[in-house]
């Protein structure tokens, strides 16, 4: 089944809803039921048959449907966020006294699930560096059940060889989780590469307008189906039909707009990379990064963000560089159609600015719709200042 087919036709069956191109929002909280049996049936496994929004929705279904398709996967459940679905995949694959392996530093909302929320249950975690296989396995405890990934990070865009943590985590029967929101499915798909559950923020690419949030998670039939009848269904976590179908609205034109992105990023990292203010650029899918061969192994493409380290000494530089654009917003998340820039050092004091530290400098961009030209004069002038 190709992109083209899964975007416009599947879960589709336009016929029942009056052949209109555009699937309706069933915005309904509950379904009613002509026999107690069918009604037994519902309450008994929710999960087979329209009981309550919470649970199934048939605007939600249709996309349900897509993404899985997309991920290559059994099912999935899509979220009213991505933190959603990081917070129910973690929660249903650990118990009291497990322990898991991580990523350094992984998006803000996982890491504070392995710090504040799992220890409660006495849950550890080890963070490791995921590049090297060897950390993994030296990380790995009698206790651990599960592995997480961040293929790429959105800071540094650290790569973990995919096919090789899978495949020792199986050997010892230990869950893998992946956050594949930087590559989407159109650039990645690690559950071709034996991950077991795989979660994206839909907030980003597939929304790509900047006004809904949502998360997916995709796996198994049967490990979807536990998430749902626990996770998902008791903290009512699931997407709402008017929001799902602005994900359908937007899935239908993500193929155009990574490659519009993808074309214009180029352009871009092509600038900057000459600029005397900017000492390097991080990027995937640029020759001088130290994976470029894994990325170029098991990503399809790379595009839209990027982490620049400008050649400063004094944190105000930065500050003044990121206050100059005139068009490109300063804001958290990416994937949108507006270009984007976020300074590591808005987490920083001034007094814990250390020029000589790196990762002090990131400044990370996000290339959005417009036209290259436009984004390429506007940071030239703020990096002139």
């Amino acid at each position: 089944m190709n992109f083209s087919n899964i975007i416009n036709e599947l879960g589709e069956e336009r016929e029942n809803y009056f052949n209109a191109i555009s699937p309706p929002i069933i915005q309904t909280s509950n379904f009613a039921f002509k026999k107690v049996d069918d009604l037994a049936g519902a309450l008994d496994d929710e999960m087979s048959e329209y009981l309550y929004s919470r649970g199934l929705n048939p605007t939600v279904e249709i996309l349900r449907k897509k993404m899985a398709a997309l991920d290559g996967a059994e099912d999935c459940l899509v979220f009213n966020s991505g933190a959603s679905a990081i917070f129910a995949s973690i929660l249903a694959n650990v118990k009291s006294g497990d322990h898991v392996v991580s990523v350094r530093s992984p998006y803000t909302w996982a890491q504070r699930m392995f710090d504040v929320v799992l220890p409660r249950f006495k849950v550890t975690t080890t963070y490791i560096n995921g590049t090297e296989i060897e950390n993994w396995a030296q990380a790995t405890q009698p206790n651990t059940t599960l592995y997480y990934l961040e293929s790429p990070n959105s800071w540094d865009f650290a790569l973990q060889d995919i096919r090789a943590v899978t495949s020792l985590a199986r050997s010892k029967n230990i869950i893998t989780i992946i956050d594949n929101s930087y590559c989407t499915p159109l650039y990645q798909n690690p559950i071709n590469m034996g991950v077991d559950l795989c979660l994206q923020t839909a907030t980003k690419y597939i929304g790509g307008h900047s006004d809904v949030l949502g998360g997916v998670l995709s796996g198994t039939r049967g490990m979807i189906k536990k998430i749902f009848d626990s996770e998902y269904l008791n903290t009512g976590s699931g997407i709402q039909p008017f929001n799902a179908w602005l994900l359908i609205r937007g899935l239908r034109t993500l193929p155009a707009r990574l490659e519009r992105i993808t074309r214009t990023t180029n352009e871009v990292i092509s600038f900057l990379r000459q600029h005397q203010k900017v000492e390097s650029v991080i990027f995937p899918f640029d020759e001088s990064f130290p994976q470029y061969e894994l990325a170029k192994k098991q990503m399809k493409g790379a595009c839209g963000l990027f982490t620049i380290i400008l050649k400063v000494k004094r944190r105000e530089e930065i500050v003044q560089f990121c206050e100059s654009l005139q068009h490109i917003m300063m804001a958290v998340s990416w994937g949108g159609h507006e270009s984007l820039v976020i300074p590591k050092c808005a987490a920083i004091n001034d007094n814990d600015f250390d020029a000589n530290k790196k990762e002090h400098r990131y400044v990370r961009m996000y290339v959005g719709l417009e036209d290259s030209s436009y984004l390429i004069d506007d940071m030239a002038k703020a990096l002139d200042k």
